[in-house]
């Protein structure tokens, strides 16, 4: 059973900005699972990058713009998915043109 470990609805990214570490709290560091990062950005031009124990899972690449119409859907806004030794995860969303974007986002944790 996976362990939601951070998210938000709209959260926003200002124009030409990185957000601050997403991921804090009981969950900061964790052991061996699957980790999987679920997106919707509002718009094309929003980075996202992904780290567990020091080793990049998703490193400052696009998350895919499916359209400004349905909601985060866990089936079919999945960025990565993948098993890691655990350690401290990271999450950051940086945002790449001059306007400020919003994204919907899940990182899930499942333990081994």
């Amino acid at each position: 059973m996976a362990v939601l470990i951070a998210s938000a609805t709209t959260f926003s990214v200002g124009a030409n900005a990185k957000s601050a570490d997403q991921v804090s709290g009981q969950y900061e560091n964790v052991g061996r699972g699957k980790f999987t990062l679920i997106a919707l950005s509002s718009a094309t031009g929003l980075n996202v990058t992904n780290s567990v124990g020091g080793i990049s899972i998703v490193n400052d690449l696009p998350i895919p713009f499916f359209g400004t119409t349905g909601g985060l859907d866990t089936s079919a806004n999945v960025i990565v998915s993948q098993t890691m030794n655990g350690g401290r995860v990271e999450l950051f969303f940086r945002n790449t043109t001059g306007g400020a974007l919003t994204v919907d986002y899940q990182l899930l944790f499942e333990p081994l």
